[in-house]
């Protein structure tokens, strides 16, 4: 019997191993036993594949989502930010002192007219002008902050396509 066996980036999976994480990132919270019966495999094969993938860093954890609106954060913005200077030492003094900060949700470096690009969220547009004007435009590496406040999502983040 053969298995289609396909390398994705550097790991190599089968079909079952992409079933399995097709249906986690769905829904993290199956059991073994419902997950095999999913996949067509035991119990036992199942948590075996699981385990795998968590360690070799393809599954990298498990979480709830949270509706952020119940939350009290309505409003959720794109800012993008330029900094003064290009030095390896304002890049990695302004990534270090974004990761603290609960607002910023996410945080890509670009290429382009601005460096990084933040998702903010934050609960009232008085407490997104209080935290560009308090945390980000103060910071001695900062030169320009441009934000686009969101609307309406259309789509959410669905995870990582998988390809069965």
């Amino acid at each position: 019997m053969s298995i289609l066996v396909e390398k994705y980036g550097d790991f190599v999976h089968d079909r079952f191993d992409l079933a399995i994480l097709a249906a986690l990132q769905e829904d993290a919270s199956l059991t073994n036993a419902v997950l095999s019966e999913r996949v067509n495999l035991s119990p036992s094969q199942c948590s075996r594949r699981r385990i795998a993938l968590e360690q070799s860093g393809v599954i990298t954890g498990y979480r709830a989502q949270i509706d952020a609106a119940r939350m009290g954060y309505t409003i959720e913005s794109y800012t993008k930010v330029t900094l003064a200077t290009h030095t390896e030492s304002a890049s990695e003094e302004f990534t270090d002192y974004l990761q603290p900060l609960p607002e910023v949700v996410e945080a890509q470096a670009l290429t382009g007219d601005a460096d990084y690009l933040l998702r903010l969220r934050v609960q009232s547009l008085d407490a997104l002008a209080d935290f560009i004007h308090r945390e980000l435009l103060p910071h001695p590496a900062v030169s320009q902050v441009r934000s686009d406040i969101v609307l309406k999502t259309i789509k959410e983040d669905c995870g990582v396509q998988i390809l069965l």
